[in-house]
Order: C-alpha cells, then sequence, then structure tokens
C-alpha cells in the first residue's frame, strides 16, 4: 500500500520526542504494519534524522542517533543545548558524555598506544639455552 508523504510525515513525528512512541503502538494506531514502519525509520535515520527508538531513556537511543545528537548540537550554545535536550528527555551532561564517546572512538589508535605506554612493562627472558645449538638439535632428535 502506498501512503501519502504527509502520513508519512505525520507517523514519523509521534516516534520523535517528546512522544517517543513505540513502533508497535504506532502501527496499531494507524494500521500500517510495524515493517513498514521500521523500513520508514530506517530510510529516515539514512537521510540523518534524529529518530531514536521508542525507549524514552538514552539507553534506547541507537549509537548512530547519539551521533546525530552530537553532531546536531555541536555548535549550539549552553541555554539552547539546555533547551534542545529538555525537548528529547536528555541531559546536557549525556550530550557531552557521548560527544567524548565520539571523540574517543575516532582516537582509539593513540589511546590504546597510550595504554601500552602506561602499562608496566614485562620482560620474558628467554632461557639461554634456547640459543645454543647444541640444545636446538638434541631436541630436534
Amino acid at each position: 500500500m502506498r501512503y501519502s508523504a504527509e502520513r508519512k510525515e505525520a507517523v514519523l513525528k509521534k516516534m520523535l520526542p517528546p512522544n517517543n512512541r513505540s513502533i508497535r503502538e504506532i502501527a496499531e494506531e494507524e494500521g500500517i504494519s510495524e515493517a513498514t514502519l521500521y523500513n520508514w525509520r530506517k530510510a529516515a535515520r539514512a537521510e540523518g534524522r534524529l529518530l531514536p527508538d521508542g525507549d524514552q531513556t538514552p539507553a534506547g537511543w541507537t549509537a548512530a542517533d547519539k551521533f546525530a545528537a552530537v553532531v546536531e548540537t555541536a555548535a549550539l550554545n549552553e541555554a539552547e543545548l539546555s533547551a534542545w535536550c529538555r525537548g528529547r528527555g536528555l541531559y546536557p551532561e549525556q550530550i557531552r558524555q557521548w560527544r567524548q564517546a565520539c571523540e574517543q572512538a575516532n582516537d582509539w589508535d593513540r589511546t590504546q598506544n597510550e595504554r601500552l605506554r602506561q602499562a608496566p612493562s614485562v620482560r620474558i627472558d628467554v632461557a639461554p639455552r634456547m640459543w645454543d645449538s647444541n640444545w636446538n638439535q638434541e631436541r630436534a632428535n
């Protein structure tokens, strides 16, 4: 079945904060299959739109949604960020944590190298006998 762009947009808005309705609820209410709604949400996310899962907590947000939130709020001042977060049931601190996680995700190599430098060094002594040619010959026989 084909749906108008207006209806599709109205249904997608029900998935957005502050509503954050689950796909199952919307499917029952609108008479649209869950598969269709999942496809619409997937397509909207592919276009860069922020559509968190029906769970209102930040735990219900996918990594892509969190990244989109970080990008969307990057240029906001503190007051604008607070208003943006209130409208979505978030705290500015969560956005800051997500931003830090995004930055670290792209710097994992340097972070890993830093951890290795800070780790206590472990020295493994190879038994001197292993390098003795007689020992190697005895072992081969």
